[in-house]
């Protein structure tokens, strides 16, 4: 490697150089992006994290007057010798792309003609004195380009040259400054960052746990935590009133664009707030954030600092989610009173339902079974080609049944529809009306079961939205739309089990209103719980915790856990509320899925180093892989590959409580 590295230090990056280094002797290392040979001189594309500079290699070069670089600065030695350039030139000649080299040259103008708008660097060539080549490479199975059409699946096996693509540089680029600016911004709010384990106590019920044998205690497991809960509560309990904790998670889950097996968290906890101060301290690291990742200002968005706040209530009827895209309007209506008023107004399985909550099997205050209705208008000039394709990508939600729809006429018919035929013209127009909709409109109208509808009709909404160019595919442009979605449901109905279940995990404090209602009417129970939207995702979600053992209790008891069991799974906590606990609340916020937002990347994989792909495997290492025999004797562990497997319902942490959110999610 001659004298690089020992003598000559790197002065600059390649993305560093500009007109105003002209003159100036540099020396840069990085890895060959391109080669061009024009036959006794040779451009060569060097390129590192920074950024690309184009080197030039030219035996008959006069540097004439050079500043020189610090390392050589007072040196007699001159700035090069026909023996040095007549090196490097051979040099250059030799290698080949992702070959790794350091140069030493000066910096000159291009040349008007050759200037390169595309590249930073592009007013500026170096033009070398002398080289080093610090490593050869094999011919990459995939260019090294920004766009490039690799299966994903080649690009995973090869993650440490898919990672040199710029892409993903400026994605882990931006990751960091996500890292760097809520470390600084916490701690200087007074936040202590603290950990907690990571290998937890084994409970049964909920989301899925990583298990992990015990060498020591034959036949017994820990967890991977799949959140830091309880011990952030126990911090509070200690004492450490402001916690926070940027901290890898694990769920056993089913993968998607969103998730991922371990997924990366900004876990924080506080004592003696409420539900706005916790907002209050989150808006305004991510005001913060956006500063220091992507130069916005928030506050042209949000002048008063404070993010707009929405009931869960709210945004399920408008939306059908928790999480609703708000850069886009075409929101939903809910027409089951209509349809009850008029009797189902002859369209059979509205009239069905119409039946069901005049007979009072139905409850309306919490209704399980409801019709709604979208409008989809006629300046989106929609075929019925593509109306039909908006369907078949609903086939997918579980219990769907087909969307109806209609097309309405300047009469205020309705055409091309199977409606048309049984409705009532008194529904009919009273349905007009409610949806706001105009001549040339396509309504579209779902009914059934409460979640089914809700997740069909949010899912048609984006659908729509993106069809029709409201929105891009992935990506946000300079669209920031953030939202705090709050007092969601404390408690859902599991029809399988007929028992009632946390909707999202048991110490979730209930709103006061609502504490006389756990045992008489948990369907009704709201709580102290919230969630951070920004443009359709979950960012972020956390609640105010229950620190009143007695009502902690109340709650155990309308989720079936009797004392023993309460005591079994969650003693020490229950101990810990018995001996101060202060009043406290917190978040999380999913590092993963606000990077992903951020560099409107269109995977979690795209902004995590070394991801897995969607069957939970490491295409570069290969893992998960079998254990030998030995391994597993020692464990004493016993593997059962082809035995059918009993179906259980997962297993969750004691760090988890309970917990349902998904992985990659804010569960917290």
């Amino acid at each position: 490697m001659s004298r690089f590295i020992d003598e000559l230090k790197r002065t600059h990056r390649c993305g560093d150089l500009r007109t105003a280094d002209i003159g100036k002797e540099v020396i840069l290392f990085g890895w060959v992006a391109h080669r061009r040979d024009f036959g006794g001189c040779v451009f060569i594309d060097l390129r590192d994290r920074e950024g690309i500079t184009q080197v030039v290699f030219d035996a008959g070069y006069d540097a004439g007057s050079v500043k020189r670089a610090p390392a050589l600065e007072g040196s007699s030695e001159p700035y090069s010798t026909p023996d040095q350039l007549a090196a490097s030139l051979k040099l250059a000649e030799t290698v080949r792309r992702e070959w790794v080299i350091g140069v030493r040259g000066v910096v000159v103008h291009r040349g008007e003609q050759n200037v390169n708008p595309k590249l930073a660097t592009g007013e500026i060539e170096v033009r070398v004195a002398e080289a080093v080549a610090f490593n050869r490479a094999d011919n990459p199975p995939f260019s090294i380009e920004d766009d490039i059409r690799t299966d994903e699946e080649i690009r995973l096996q090869h993650r440490y040259l898919d990672l040199r693509r710029a892409p993903l540089q400026r994605a882990l680029r931006m990751r960091h400054e996500v890292n760097r600016t809520t470390r600084n911004y916490l701690s200087d709010q007074g936040c202590l960052e603290l950990e907690t384990p990571f290998l937890v106590k084994y409970t049964p019920g909920g989301a899925r746990n990583f298990l992990v044998p015990s060498r020591i205690s034959a036949g017994k497991f820990y967890a991977l935590a799949e959140s830091p809960q309880l011990y952030k509560q126990l911090f509070m309990v200690a004492g450490f009133d402001r916690y926070f904790q940027i901290v890898k998670c694990f769920r056993d889950e089913d993968l998607r664009i969103d998730r991922q097996p371990e997924f990366t968290q900004i876990d924080v906890e506080l004592s003696f707030v409420n539900q706005d101060d916790v907002f209050r301290l989150i808006e305004g690291l991510v005001f913060a954030v956006f500063k220091a990742a992507l130069g916005k200002d928030l506050t042209e968005l949000y002048p008063s600092g404070r993010f707009p706040q929405m009931p869960f209530s709210e945004s399920m009827a408008r939306f059908g989610n928790d999480k609703p895209d708000l850069r886009f309007g075409i929101e939903h209506t809910d027409l089951t009173d209509l349809i009850i008023e008029h009797g189902g107004g002859g369209v059979p399985f509205w009239v069905e339902i119409a039946e069901k909550y005049r007979s009072g099997k139905l409850r309306r205050d919490v209704p399980a079974e409801i019709v709604k209705g979208l409008v989809i208008p006629a300046s989106a000039n929609l075929s019925r080609l593509q109306t039909e394709e908006l369907e078949r990508g609903l086939r997918d939600v579980k219990g769907f049944r087909g969307l109806a729809r209609a097309k309405l006429a300047e009469d205020g018919s309705w055409t091309q529809s199977p409606l048309s035929k049984s409705i009532t013209p008194e529904l009919r127009q009273k349905l007009n009306e409610a949806l706001g909709a105009k001549p040339g409109d396509i309504l579209c109208f779902q009914f059934g079961k409460t979640d089914v509808v809700h997740t069909v009709m949010a899912k048609l909404r984006v659908d729509v939205a993106k069809k029709i160019g409201l929105i891009p595919e992935y990506g946000h442009g300079d669209q920031w739309r953030f939202l705090w979605v709050t007092n969601p449901p404390l408690f859902e109905y599991d029809e399988d089990t007929g028992r009632w279940a946390a909707a999202h995990h048991a110490f979730t404090r209930p709103i006061d209103e609502h504490v006389p209602l756990l045992e008489s009417d948990p369907a009704r129970v709201e709580c102290y719980r919230y969630d951070l939207v920004l443009n359709g995702f979950e960012i972020g979600g956390g609640s105010i915790r229950l620190h009143d053992p007695d009502v902690q209790a109340r709650v155990f008891k309308t989720l079936g856990i009797d004392e023993r069991d309460a005591r079994d799974k969650f003693g020490f906590l229950l101990d810990a509320l018995r001996s101060g606990a202060p009043p406290h609340g917190g978040i999380a916020l999913g590092m993963d899925r606000l990077s992903m937002l951020l560099s409107s990347a269109p995977t979690l994989r795209d902004v995590i180093p070394f991801p897995k792909t969607n069957q939970g495997t490491d295409q570069m290492t290969g893992a998960p892989v079998a254990v030998d025999a030995a391994q597993l004797a020692e464990l004493r562990v016993k593997t059962v590959v082809d035995e059918p497997r009993p179906v259980t319902g997962g297993a969750v942490s004691a760090a988890g409580a309970a917990s349902t959110g998904g992985a990659g999610s804010a569960g917290a």
